[in-house]
Parts: C-alpha cells; structure tokens; sequence
C-alpha cells in the first residue's frame, strides 16, 4: 500500500499543465487541448478552435492528459483526437479511463471510464481579423458524455449520460511587456467534476475563468503561468447531502520549441475533500500531467 501511494505521489507530480497555455496568442491557443479534448487551458475551453484552413478541414491535435485523484477516487487518464474545419469549427473525441482506488467502501463509487464528445463554433474571431484589436474572440460550443457510470450510476446500477454547452470570450492583452491573457464564460451542466462526480440532479448555469502570463525560457522555450476557476453544480445525483466546491487549478506550461506543436503541462488542481460528515475523497489538493501535440 505505501509503495503503491508513493507511486501515486509521484505521477501526481504532474497534472494540470494544459492550464498554462491559456497565455498564449491565438495560434498558440488553437493548438493545446483541454482536459476533454476541446481547445483550451486545462478545464475550460478557449473561444477559438484548432488550426484549419477556411475552406477545409486542418490536421488532427492529439493530447494526453493524467490525473492521479487520490486513493479513494483513483487515476483518471483522458486521450484525445481533435479536428478543426474552415477556420472556425473544431470537433473531437475523447475517452475517459480510471484505476479503482483502494479505500473499500469508497472507491467502488467510480467505475472503468466513459466516452465524451464535443464541438464547438468561434462566432467573433479575435481582434475581427486585426481590424479591432479590442475585440475579445467569442465562441459557442457542446460536450456530451456518455456511459458514465460514477456514484449516481453506481447507486442507480446503470450507465448514464450528461453534457455542458457553454459560451466563452478570450482576450490576449499585448500592450504589456509580458502577454497576458484572460478567459471566461458560462456553461450550463448536470455534470459534476466533469463527469468524475458523475451526474448533477439538474441542469445548471456555472461560471469559468482563467488568467495568465507568457515567460521566456532557456533555449527559447516559452513557460506560462496560469490560474483558473470553474464552478460546480452543488450536489451529486445520489448524494443530496455532498456539497462539491468550486475547481481550482494552478499551471505551468512548458514550449519546448518556437513552432509549439507540442505543448507539456504541469500543475496542481483543487478539487474536493470533505464532501459531506464522515467523507473525505482526499482529492482537494492533486497533480497531473498533459501533453498536446498539432500535426
């Protein structure tokens, strides 16, 4: 068991990285997958898309993403393919997979992983094209899970489904000597911790944000530190009396290389402790991993 939690630890040590890339300009921006395969920081999507031509369809972006939730949840691992179109469109498919944890009365509230699809529209391109270097870039889009069998399903022994759709401004604020880039948006959803806490009992309005800044770093790499915010429906289906705070993640984003077709994260994520009176998931404070790469 102690060898087992060291090793946990370790591949901790590397989780939310895809939160850091929320810094950078569009392009860069357009090339990082979120945790659910949509472009973005680590848990919330960015207003653009993934690099495609405007008549056509651009190549794929694939990414990787590790998230060690402590003992009693278990690692989740999530893989993803995603494809941009005319300049404006992105659509994907990601799937969940998770290791039971080791607490025995627990851990069986989670299960073997689920599908996740998404998609998403840039309406208002950011700057409008160079015209209007004050406009925020704008977009509208979907994620739809499907066999998630975690505490809800569990307790009702069936798959379920759930989805967010969410509508997102992100600005990148050059006129400082270090780039700075803000995000945020609404999203309706009945899904906790993106799936991870399985289903809410209602549809519900929640808020993101994200905010960072561009380094140089050695052998021009650019790192980028970030913070970000996202709000979650208050309870899980099956469990009335679990109150889930709001996610927060804190992230390093490393570009090895000038072109930043590959993009490596690190961080830590807030996600949730004492949920209700004699329950601990000992996930508050946790690290991951991520890597996204754009052909």
């Amino acid at each position: 068991m102690t060898k087992r939690r060291s090793r946990a630890s370790h591949l901790n040590s590397i989780l939310f990285l895809t939160l850091g890339l929320l810094l950078l300009a569009g392009r860069v921006q357009a090339q990082n997958l979120g945790l659910e395969g949509e472009t973005g920081v680590f848990i919330t999507p960015f207003a653009n898309t993934a690099p495609s031509p405007a008549n056509g369809l651009g190549k794929p972006v694939v990414s990787y993403h590790f998230l060690n939730t402590g003992d009693v949840v278990g690692p989740f691992s999530w893989i993803s393919v995603t494809e941009g179109a005319f300049g404006r469109v992105e659509f994907g498919y990601t799937r969940n997979l998770h290791s039971a944890g080791d607490n025995p009365q627990l851990s069986p509230l989670w299960h073997n992983g689920f599908n996740i699809v998404h998609g998403k529209v840039n309406l208002v391109p950011e700057n409008l094209g160079g015209k209007h270097k004050w406009v925020p870039g704008v977009g509208i889009g979907f994620i739809l899970r499907t066999q998630v069998h975690n505490i809800g399903g569990v307790i009702s022994n069936k798959d379920t489904h759930n989805g967010d759709v969410y509508l997102v401004a992100s600005k990148t604020i050059t006129q400082f000597k270090l780039p700075i880039i803000l995000n945020g948006g609404v999203r309706g959803t009945n899904a906790v911790l993106w799936g991870i806490g399985g289903n809410a009992p209602n549809f519900e309005a929640r808020g993101f944000g994200a905010a960072g800044f561009m380094l140089p770093g050695p052998a021009k790499s650019v790192v980028i530190l970030a913070v970000e915010v996202a709000q979650q429906p208050r309870h899980p289906e099956g469990l009335p009396a679990a109150i889930i705070p709001t996610t927060l993640t804190y992230d390093v984003r490393v570009i090895p290389m000038r072109e930043r077709r590959l993009n490596l994260d690190f961080g830590v994520a807030q996600l949730a402790n004492h949920i209700m009176p004699g329950v601990d998931l000992k996930a508050r404070h946790q690290f991951g991993m991520g890597i996204s790469y754009s052909f």
